[in-house]
C-alpha cells in the first residue's frame, strides 16, 4: 500500500495533530497442521480443487476433535478460516452417513445467506443439499427444506419462533441431527445471549426426546472466557481450540482524535468519520464505517453524501447506510449492492460487524469504541481480508472512555479479549424460556434442572399465577397458541412500536426505545431523510411521523431513581463497603435536547411527561461514611463518572448495558452511596463481574483521571453527556482521592 491514498492521508500535515497514534502489525505467515482423520475421497478431492489441501493448525485440531465426537469451541481471529472448522466435519459426516443432518446457527440472516454460498462451494456434489431457513424463506419451499436439506442454516430468532414450537414438522430432521454449529459465539452476551442459552437448551431437550445427541461446534472471536460462555449457552463443556495458525497481511491501525474547536470541545466524531468515509471513497478506497448507534449511522450517511456531492467525484448514491430498523427489503438491497461491489462506502451499525465477506474492502472506520475489544478486532478485521493489507481508523468521541483509549492505545492493541457476560438464569428470561419449553413439550420437574437451577422454583410460581398448569406430574402451557412470538429475545421487553408515515411502515422500535426516541417532537433519521414524530400512541403501539427537514436531532434526557432490595454479598472497599444485590430502578424520560445536525451543539429542549419505566435488576453499590464537606460529595460524583466510563473495558459490554447513580445522602441509609447496575430487568452478570473485579476497575478509573493533563475535569476524563445532573457538582481532585482509596482496597 505504498504511496496509496491511505499513506497519503497518514502523511498529510493537515491531519498531523489529529492522528494520535499509528501502529502497524507486520505480515504474519501461516502455520499448518496435519489431519489425523482420513477424509472421504470425494471431500478430499473437492477441497483439492478449491486449493484447500492444507489446514491451518487450529483448523486441523478442530476438525479432528469434532470427528472424534467431542464438542469444540474455536477461538481465533477475524478471517482465520473458522468456517472450515465446521464445514469439513459436516461434509465428512454427511458423506459417511447420508441420512445425517446438521443445523448451523448464525446471529443474523445476512451472515447465514453469506455462509450458504461458501457451504455450497465446498459441497462435493448435489447429493449434499444445503438451504437457509429464516423469515425470508418462501412458504412454498419450507416443507421441502425440512424434508430434504442435509444442512439447514438459520438464526436464533427463527429457531425460537419458527422451528422449536413446530418441532413435530421437524421430527425427521431432529432424529437425524448429528452436528450443531453456533457461529460468532462472542455475540451472545447480555439479554440476547441469555435468551439464546435458553433456546439452545430447548433445542437439546427436543433432541433428547427424538433420541439424537448432536455434537456442538462453536466459533468465536477472541474472548477471555470461551469455556464458560459455551457452558452457559449449551449446558455442556467443550474442548477449546485457540492456536491461531492463519496468516494476515500488513495491518495499519490509526487512532484519530478530532481537533479541538474554539470552545475547547472536539469536532463531532460523526462529522470526522463521514469526511474520512467520503474522502476514502473519492480515492477509490472501499470503506465501511461502523457506528455504535442508529442515529450516528444516519448522521454519518448524511454528512458523507454531502461531502462527496460537494467534491463531484463520486455519486452520493455510492454511499449507503445499514442498521436495524430498516425493512427486510431495504436490507437485502443494500447487502447485495455491497457484496456486488456497487458501493464505495457504507455507514453501518454493528449489524455488519459479523463475518460477512463483503470482498475487496480496503478500510474500515470505527466511529467510536464499539463496546468490547472483541468487537473492536472484529470490526477492524473487515478490511484487508486474507493476506491483503488493510487500514482501520478508530475515531474517538469527546468522552472520557474514548479519550482514555486514545491516550493509552495499548489497552486495545494488547487486549486479548475480555470476558463475555450472559445469564440464562435471569428470572424473567428463564420464565419466558420455560413458557416456550412447556408449549413444545410438557415439563417434568426432574428435567427442569437442565434448564437452570432456579427453574423448578420459577415453574412452581408460574403454576400459582396460572401461566403454567401442573397436572399429572408435568407443567403444561395452558394454550394452543405458541408463546414464542411474544418473547423478544433481542431486548428486555416484547412490545414494539411501529413507525408509520401515513399508511407506510418505516420501521419498528422497542417500547422503551420509543419512549426515549419516538415521543411527540422527536426527530427520526432514516436513510438520509428526516422525519418528525407527531404522535406516540402507546396503546396502539404506533408512532405517527411526517417527513420534514429540520436542522436538529433529538437526544433524550433521563433520570433514574434507585431502591434497594435483598443484599447478596458484601466486602469492604476503601473506607466504605461494596454490596452486590437486588435493586429496583425507575427510569424517567424528562425531556429531550435538540442538537444541531451540523455540529451536535444544543439548540433547544423539549419537556416531556412520559410514563415511568420500573424494573427489578441487580447491581453494585458503594456505601461510604458521611461527608464532612461539599468537595467529598463532588468527588463521589466524579468517581461515579470515571467508574462508569471504564466499566466496559472490564466487563466487555456496551455503555448502554449499565446504569449508574450517586447520592450524597441516600434516603434509605442517610449516608453517601454510589450505584452501578445492569440496565436489564433481572440482570445479566455485568455488575456482578464488576463486584468481583472492583480493584482492577477502580485502578482503570484512577488511571483515566490521572492520564488526562487537565486540572479540573474535561470531556476527556470527567464530563459525561449522559450525566443526569448536567455535569454539575464535579470535582476531579476529590474523585482521584476516592479512587485511590478504592484501588488500594
Amino acid at each position: 500500500m505504498n504511496d496509496s491514498p491511505i499513506d497519503q492521508i497518514l502523511a498529510d500535515e493537515l491531519f498531523a495533530d489529529q492522528i494520535a497514534h499509528v501502529e502497524k502489525l507486520p505480515v504474519r505467515p501461516a502455520r499448518f497442521g496435519k489431519l489425523q482423520t482420513a477424509l472421504h475421497p470425494r471431500l478430499k478431492e473437492r477441497l483439492g480443487v478449491l486449493g484447500l489441501d492444507r489446514f491451518y493448525t487450529h483448523q486441523a485440531t478442530a476438525v479432528d476433535a469434532v470427528l472424534e465426537g467431542r464438542d469444540v469451541v474455536v477461538v481465533t481471529g477475524t478471517n482465520s478460516g473458522k468456517t472450515l472448522c465446521y464445514n469439513v466435519p459436516a461434509m465428512q459426516t454427511m458423506l459417511a452417513e447420508p441420512a445425517c443432518r446438521a443445523l448451523y446457527i448464525f446471529p443474523t440472516k445476512a451472515l447465514a445467506h453469506d455462509q450458504l454460498g461458501k457451504l455450497e462451494e465446498i459441497a462435493p456434489g448435489p447429493d449434499v443439499r444445503c438451504a437457509t431457513y429464516d423469515g425470508d424463506t418462501p412458504q412454498n419451499r419450507r416443507a421441502s427444506i425440512r424434508k430434504a436439506a442435509h444442512i439447514v442454516l438459520t438464526n436464533p430468532d427463527m429457531l425460537h419462533i419458527g422451528i422449536l414450537p413446530g418441532h413435530q414438522s421437524w421430527s425427521r430432521f431432529l432424529k437425524s441431527l448429528r452436528l450443531i454449529v453456533v457461529d460468532e459465539m462472542h455475540v451472545y452476551r447480555g439479554v440476547f445471549g441469555s435468551h439464546v442459552g435458553g433456546i439452545l437448551r430447548r433445542l437439546l431437550r427436543l433432541c433428547d426426546w427424538y433420541r439424537s445427541h448432536p455434537r456442538i461446534i462453536a466459533c468465536s472471536a477472541t474472548i477471555g472466557n470461551p469455556s464458560t460462555v459455551f457452558e452457559r449457552l449449551t449446558g455442556r463443556t467443550a474442548s477449546v481450540v485457540d492456536d491461531d495458525g492463519s496468516p494476515h497481511g500488513r495491518r495499519t491501525f490509526v487512532f484519530w482524535n478530532p481537533p479541538l474547536q474554539d470552545d475547547q470541545t472536539r469536532l463531532s466524531a460523526n462529522l470526522v468519520t463521514a469526511n474520512l468515509l467520503g474522502g476514502l471513497a473519492e480515492c477509490g478506497v472501499r470503506t465501511l464505517a461502523f457506528c455504535r448507534a442508529r442515529i450516528s449511522a444516519e448522521l454519518v450517511l448524511r454528512y458523507a453524501r454531502r461531502h462527496v456531492a460537494a467534491g463531484k467525484i463520486v455519486d452520493p448514491d455510492k454511499i449507503e447506510g445499514y442498521r436495524a430498523g430498516y425493512t427486510p427489503k431495504e436490507r437485502r438491497q443494500i447487502e447485495q449492492a455491497l457484496f456486488n461491489g456497487e458501493l464505495l462506502g457504507l455507514a453501518a451499525t454493528s449489524a455488519m460487524e459479523l463475518g460477512v465477506d463483503v470482498g475487496g474492502l480496503d478500510a474500515v472506520v470505527l466511529n467510536g469504541y464499539p463496546g468490547t475489544s472483541a468487537s473492536f478486532w472484529q470490526q477492524a478485521g473487515r478490511a484487508g481480508r486474507g493476506t491483503r493489507d488493510g487500514l482501520a481508523v478508530f475515531v474517538a468521541h469527546d468522552d472520557p472512555l474514548e479519550q482514555f483509549l486514545v491516550r493509552e492505545p495499548h489497552r486495545l492493541m494488547e487486549s486479548k479479549g475480555e470476558s463475555v457476560a450472559l445469564n440464562p438464569l435471569n428470572p424473567q428470561i428463564l420464565a419466558d424460556q420455560l413458557r416456550c419449553a412447556a408449549y413444545e413439550r410438557p415439563l417434568a420437574p426432574g428435567e427442569l434442572s437442565e434448564l437452570g437451577e432456579p427453574a423448578l422454583e420459577i415453574a412452581q410460581e408460574m403454576d400459582r399465577s396460572g401461566v403454567l398448569q401442573f397436572q399429572a406430574g408435568y407443567f403444561f402451557y395452558p394454550s394452543h397458541e405458541a408463546p414464542a412470538p411474544s418473547v423478544n429475545i433481542r431486548g428486555s421487553g416484547s412490545e414494539e412500536v411501529r413507525l408509520m408515515v401515513g399508511d407506510t411502515e418505516l420501521g419498528t422500535m422497542e417500547r422503551w426505545r420509543a419512549l426515549q426516541n419516538a415521543h411527540k417532537g422527536a426527530v427520526y433519521l432514516h436513510r438520509d431523510s428526516t422525519y418528525l414524530v407527531e404522535e406516540l400512541d402507546l396503546e396502539a403501539g404506533i408512532a405517527r411521523l411526517v417527513r420534514k427537514e429540520v436542522p436538529y436531532y433529538t437526544d433524550p434526557i433521563l433520570q433514574s431513581v434507585i431502591e434497594t432490595a435483598v443484599d447478596v454479598r458484601e466486602q469492604r472497599w476503601g473506607k466504605g463497603r461494596a454490596v452486590f444485590g437486588g435493586l429496583t430502578v425507575t427510569n424517567l424520560v424528562l425531556g429531550a435536547r435538540m442538537k444541531s445536525v451540523e455540529g451536535g451543539t444544543v439548540v433547544g429542549q423539549i419537556d416531556l411527561d412520559m410514563p415511568p419505566i420500573t424494573f427489578a435488576t441487580v447491581g453494585l453499590r458503594l456505601e461510604l461514611p458521611p461527608f464532612t464537606n461539599e468537595r467529598q460529595a463532588a468527588g463521589l460524583h466524579g468517581a461515579e463518572h470515571a467508574l462508569t466510563a471504564v466499566a466496559p473495558l472490564i466487563v466487555g459490554c456496551d455503555r448502554g448495558d449499565l446504569g449508574s447513580a450517586w447520592y450524597p445522602v441516600f434516603p434509605e441509609t442517610l449516608e453517601p452511596a454510589l450505584f452501578l447496575y445492569d440496565a436489564t430487568p433481572g440482570g445479566v452478570g455485568f455488575s456482578e463481574e464488576l463486584f468481583q473485579q472492583r480493584r482492577a476497575w477502580a485502578s482503570a478509573a484512577l488511571q483515566l483521571e490521572k492520564s488526562c493533563p487537565c486540572l479540573e475535569g474535561c470531556p476527556g476524563c470527567l464530563l459525561s453527556a449522559r450525566c443526569e445532573s448536567g455535569n454539575e457538582l464535579l470535582d476531579k481532585v476529590g474523585a482521584i482521592a476516592l479512587l485511590e482509596e478504592l484501588a488500594a482496597l
